[in-house]
């Protein structure tokens, strides 16, 4: 297989678009079902010369096509929550559930906590300078989740005292004030459903403290826009900002938002929009739904055109502001069977 350029060394535009052009065209041969893709948009990998026009996979196929480039035997697979579907036959519906799961096979382990770490050191500096809590209720009770993995090896390098919390709402409290008093700098990472309920069972004034919300009501809660949430947490915690980081299970590194929602991705990974009308479009800024180039996804394909909606600006910073409805059904993911 060839050798292909360290995504981890990216300092520069130039880089990026280089190191991305050559592994769109190492995937382009060797990722099956990318090159099927390509095929039925009728995109000939050879012609395209800037990483603008590079074609992006519907994030639908990790759900239903092992996406990987090469042949081999992963490391790990990470696989999402699932979503359950009622299947229905002609006009009756038939009272059978079925899981929906997004999996992403890793080839090498190495290769994602290279990402989750620089993408943390450049936004916040060491995982040692912190104590870090990680109320990730739902990732807990389930088997496959890389936020879980991540986090794990975050308060692995973390100040003493650091450790995931389901439910225990006072001892995370207790913790929280007295690492506040001693001057410690504390890391909340949590689950949006989650920091709501610590929220309303323990309205605690943290001002010291680093809020971060992974996103997600996992059906727990009622849906609420993120300007909602924040000004909840805000409230309830008496911080001035929400930070916020965005990851999924098929992508393998983090962009992070140190506030009012506003992203900033690591070198090696950007985003783009496309028009809601038109998903083949590809522009660099404005309004549309969330085109994310992640060049640490080297061994499954690193163009993903995903569910979200949002707002690319000029200098390269995102925030996200919604989801496409019913969005697994789009035409360009029954393209390729």
């Amino acid at each position: 297989m060839k050798i292909l350029p360290d995504p981890f060394s990216i300092t520069t535009s130039a880089a990026c678009n280089a190191t991305a052009l050559e592994i769109f065209r190492h995937q382009a041969e060797h990722c099956d079902i990318y090159r099927q893709y390509l095929q039925a948009i009728k995109v000939d990998a050879s012609e395209i010369q800037n990483a603008t026009d590079i074609p992006y996979l519907p994030i639908a196929f990790f759900k239903t096509h092992n996406v990987i480039t090469g042949d081999f035997t992963p490391e790990i697979t990470f696989t999402s929550s699932g979503t359950s579907l009622l299947l229905r036959s002609g006009t009756v519906a038939q009272d059978v559930r079925a899981e929906s799961r997004a999996r992403h096979h890793v080839l090498s382990l190495a290769t994602y906590r290279k990402a989750f770490q620089q993408a943390f050191e450049l936004q916040y500096g060491s995982p040692s300078d912190y104590v870090i809590y990680a109320l990730l209720p739902s990732y807990l009770e389930r088997e496959g989740s890389s936020l879980i993995l991540m986090a794990e090896e975050l308060i692995a390098q973390a100040q003493p005292g650091s450790g995931f919390f389901l439910r225990h709402h006072e001892e995370l409290q207790s913790l929280l004030i007295e690492n506040e008093k001693a001057g410690n700098k504390n890391l909340l990472l949590g689950v949006t459903f989650a920091l709501l309920d610590f929220a309303e069972a323990m309205p605690t004034a943290l001002p010291n403290t680093i809020i971060m919300e992974t996103g997600g009501m996992k059906g727990r809660r009622k849906e609420l826009i993120r300007e909602e949430v924040h000004r909840i947490l805000k409230y309830a915690f008496q911080v001035t900002h929400i930070h916020s980081e965005y990851g999924m299970t098929e992508l393998l590194s983090q962009a992070y938002s140190q506030g009012d929602g506003i992203f900033h991705c690591p070198p090696w990974m950007s985003v783009s929009v496309r028009d809601v009308q038109d998903p083949l479009s590809n522009i660099s800024s404005g309004k549309g739904g969330l085109n994310i180039m992640d060049l640490a996804n080297i061994d499954s394909c690193a163009f993903i055109a995903t569910q979200d909606l949002g707002i690319v600006y000029p200098n390269g910073t995102f925030e996200v502001t919604g989801r496409f409805d019913h969005a697994d059904v789009r035409g360009c993911n029954l393209m390729v069977v």
